[in-house]
């Protein structure tokens, strides 16, 4: 129909905000004026950080309920990350296998986190990643920087104490940062939740804790003879783990 369709933008998006979402029109996805920016993990710190750090440094947890958590500096200046986000990591466990929880999260000037609404959960973090380590293998076609592609087609078990580097992708989000907020990526072992206090809603009978029911938690699946070792996070020297953002500058 010569309704006009032809003639809109590919892209209509809402960036969101704090408090407000904005509407913007855009020709391309991922934008073309993305500023992929690497976050350097620092265990020794727990910070991200614009450079690796020079020193090795680790960050150990539960393999079936741990987790750590690195921050950015506060923001100088309001800063939109709009886009995929992915992450390699360097990572050891002393089990045979391993399940990450990646989370994507935001902190506001006083350190309380910023929940959103997601599609299915009223206090959602900004974006969450997974990978089991044992289905690492990637295409290497169809893989991008922003978006690691698993092709899903043999199981490779970890051998106990081995580092191995491992490509997360994690959902694409949208958000601008205030001016003295921070970003923070927590790596884990179970599923994403947030503090709040109860009671909280519930669907098909279970809380929504901010990963609403899209659970890990099959008691056959993540058995603690597989998954219940101690996993290892490596940064910095050889081992500069680091998270990828889609740092977008505004229009000119």
């Amino acid at each position: 129909e010569d309704n006009g369709w032809d003639k809109e933008p590919s892209i209509r998006m809402l960036v969101r905000h704090v408090d407000r979402y904005v509407e913007r029109q855009e020709q391309e996805w991922p934008l073309a004026r993305t500023l992929w920016t690497r976050s350097y993990l620092d265990a020794g710190s727990s910070r991200l950080t614009s450079e690796p750090s020079r020193a090795e440094s680790q960050a150990r947890f539960d393999g079936l309920d741990g987790k750590a958590s690195f921050s950015t500096a506060p923001f100088e200046q309001e800063t939109e990350v709009t886009g995929p986000v992915a992450a390699t990591l360097y990572v050891s466990t002393t089990a045979k296998d391993a399940d990450l929880f990646l989370t994507v999260r935001a902190y506001d000037t006083a350190g309380k986190e910023h929940l959103i609404v997601a599609a299915s959960e009223f206090n959602a973090p900004l974006a969450q990643g997974w990978l089991r380590a044992s289905h690492r293998k990637l295409d290497p076609v169809q893989s991008k920087p922003w978006q690691p592609v698993l092709v899903h087609d043999e199981l490779q078990y970890l051998e106990p104490g081995e580092i191995y580097e491992l490509q997360v992708e994690i959902w694409p989000m949208s958000f601008v940062f205030p001016k003295g907020w921070r970003l923070v990526l927590t790596v884990g072992s179970s599923d994403f939740q947030h503090d709040l206090p109860g009671p909280w809603p519930e669907i098909y009978g279970k809380p929504l804790r901010g990963s609403s029911v899209l659970l890990h938690d099959h008691p056959e699946d993540r058995t603690p003879e597989r998954f219940g070792g101690e996993i290892t996070i490596h940064t910095g020297g050889a081992h500069p783990s680091f998270l990828l953002l889609p740092v977008v500058p505004a229009k000119p």
